[in-house]
């Protein structure tokens, strides 16, 4: 496993209470898996893969990232290039005021050898679908391609992990759909994805999706098995997928598909198939 975790809690304080916000959680991920983490606001999901890289410190349980042990400080810097984060403020990882610059400084705070750095900042690019926007102000740009920049500047350092902490939830359709197939792409290329996400569409091209609820792990399996469960799905106050709803509320007029649809693909397909 390239993550493994287990019983681990974590709780803010606030006013000197504490408010727990993980409570126990196991967590097991394989090397090239793309898994999403799924729930609403407040669910816990966040807080949790901050202690990928040690944004937040483990204080009860224990987590192996890569076989680095997370609690162990002095390998904090080794960590964060393996475990790569991209959140849901681009610009919040800006640091330039030229796209080039921006990717370069990650680069640079990793003494890259200064000859290294224009081809991996170009390639980095090419992989987003950003080349030739070098020279650009990311300030200038879409929320998309901000989002994809920023994508950029952690893959520069070629991450065995890449984590997407709600990426997708300040952009409009277009964007979001860019943003997703780049994530499926990278999975493609074999790199580890930890998508967290409360859109239930985006979870339906994972190999597993962790639903959390109340800082708990509510279910864990594949995306047919969790996504089309409606009651689980209410229960934790998640919306399924478009399809799934489509599905029971044709059930409910007498009208039964062959099976469950996640996608809208499978969902012309299952209507297709009606007698």
């Amino acid at each position: 496993m390239i993550i493994a975790g287990k019983g681990i809690s974590f709780s803010y304080e606030y006013d000197g209470s504490g408010i727990l916000a993980l409570h126990d959680i196991d967590i097991s991920v394989r090397q090239g898996e793309f898994v999403a983490i799924l729930g609403c606001n407040g669910s816990g999901k966040s807080t949790l893969v901050k202690h990928l890289n040690a944004l937040l410190s483990i204080q009860r349980g224990t987590l192996y990232v890569a076989n680095i042990d997370v609690s162990n400080r002095e390998e904090v810097w080794r960590l964060r290039r393996i475990c790569g984060m991209v959140f849901q403020n681009p610009d919040n990882q800006f640091v330039s005021s030229v796209v080039e610059e921006d990717i370069a400084f990650g680069l640079e705070n990793y003494e890259v050898p200064r000859e290294e750095i224009p081809a991996r900042v170009s390639d980095a690019l090419r992989l987003v679908n950003m080349a030739g926007w070098e020279k650009r102000s990311p300030h200038m740009l879409s929320g998309g391609q901000k989002q994809r920049v920023a994508l950029a500047g952690v893959l520069a350092l070629d991450p065995a992990i890449v984590v997407f902490d709600e990426a997708t939830a300040m952009l409009d359709p277009e964007g979001r759909r860019e943003v997703l197939e780049i994530i499926r792409q990278l999975h493609a290329m074999g790199k580890t994805i930890l998508m967290i996400t409360h859109y239930a569409e985006e979870a339906v091209y994972a190999d597993t999706v962790v639903l959390m609820h109340n800082g708990k792990v509510a279910a864990c399996g594949a995306p047919r098995e969790i996504l089309t469960n409606l009651e689980l799905m209410m229960q934790v106050q998640m919306i399924p997928p478009a399809p799934v709803r489509l599905y029971h509320d044709l059930k409910e007029a007498g009208i039964e598909l062959a099976y469950c649809p996640l996608t809208t693909e499978e969902f012309v397909d299952a209507i297709c198939r009606l007698k």
